[in-house]
């Protein structure tokens, strides 16, 4: 394997299908994304790793939708672990590049020895999706469950969605010979396009979260658990090692399912915040509002929480009631 080689399919979405069952799925590999994500913070092990896996279930749901602006995943739990939040950009051109931003809010004192999933508490997860001016956001939410972020993001798409989902997911730090220690993440996500469950259009029973295998019946139904249990005997190196390419792992994995591959898409973590933006949002504020946000040393100031940027401000060029606004 070249450097050339392992460049080519870093920080890539490989979407592809598989004929032979009537499904469709991604194959994810980020390096780079999660370096320009985490390097921005000072995050305990346990939150790094409940970011990682958050920014690749992010790159593989983005993959999967008609998107024009933004996707976004949010994790809000009463745990030691208070919000995790992800945003996925579409590239609004061909050949531009779908960017990721992530960040986590935490309470290091409540931070236990567990995994990282026995950070988050009792809460929801949430997927948004905004395509843009003129267009009404729209949002799901489901309960956090099961014992990790990736089961999650499974029971949103059978409870909300109704689309049986599977995530397969490797992630964590990267040592190899003679490069930096740094994160790396890999994942297969597999999706197939049933008709909704009788049992999530009626408002009865156990009241239970659903999960993919209540969706499917029949001939779906063998072609979920034959596919699903392929993808069960994935490697954790495979996912996320240097010596495996996204198209060799479909074909180990689905060879009998007749993989058919699609271009590869890239992304690249990139934040999307700016002096522009900041003015922006304290433009509804009036000169006493202002005051009352302005420093000790006669400024106003915001930080980024995605990427970490710094503005500094003067007072009298912000909110409705500006005296000297920045010039264009």
């Amino acid at each position: 394997m070249t450097l050339g080689s392992k460049i080519a399919w870093d920080d890539t979405v490989l979407p592809f299908q598989l004929d032979a069952s009537d499904m469709r799925g991604r194959v994810a590999r980020l390096d780079g994304v999660l370096d320009g994500i985490l390097k921005q913070h000072d995050y305990p092990p346990v939150v790094e790793a409940l970011v990682a896996e958050m920014a690749l279930l992010t790159a593989l749901i983005g993959q999967t939708i008609s998107l024009r602006w933004k996707l976004s995943l949010q994790v809000q739990s009463k745990g030691a672990v208070r919000m995790i939040a992800t945003d996925y950009y579409a590239p609004q051109k061909e050949g531009e590049i779908g960017r990721i931003r992530a960040y986590a809010s935490f309470d290091r004192d409540r931070l236990s020895d567990g995994s990282p999933y026995d950070q988050v508490g009792e809460g929801y997860f949430a997927i948004l999706i905004d395509q843009g001016n003129g267009t009404q956001p729209y949002q799901g939410i489901t309960p956090l469950s099961g014992s990790s972020l990736s089961a999650c993001a499974e029971a949103y798409f059978a409870q909300s969605e109704q689309l049986p989902t599977v995530f397969k997911l490797s992630f964590g730090k990267s040592a190899e010979p003679g490069v930096a220690e740094h994160w790396r993440a890999g994942g297969v996500m597999l999706q197939s396009m049933p008709k909704a469950s009788p049992f999530a259009a009626k408002e009865e029973g156990s009241g239970d979260v659903l999960q993919a295998s209540d969706l499917v019946n029949g001939d779906e139904e063998e072609n979920w658990n034959r596919a699903t249990t392929l993808l069960n005997t994935v490697e954790e190196l495979e996912l996320i090692g240097p010596s495996v390419t996204p198209t060799q792992l479909l074909i180990r994995l689905f060879h009998e399912e007749q993989p058919r591959v699609y271009d590869t898409q890239p992304v690249r973590f990139g934040c999307t915040c700016s002096e522009d933006r900041v003015r922006q949002s304290l433009s509804i504020y009036s000169a006493k509002d202002i005051e009352k946000m302005t420093t000790g040393d006669g400024r106003v100031t915001a930080d980024c929480q995605f990427c970490g940027a710094h503005y500094d401000l003067d007072p009298a060029t912000v909110g409705f009631d500006a005296e000297n606004p920045p010039s264009d």
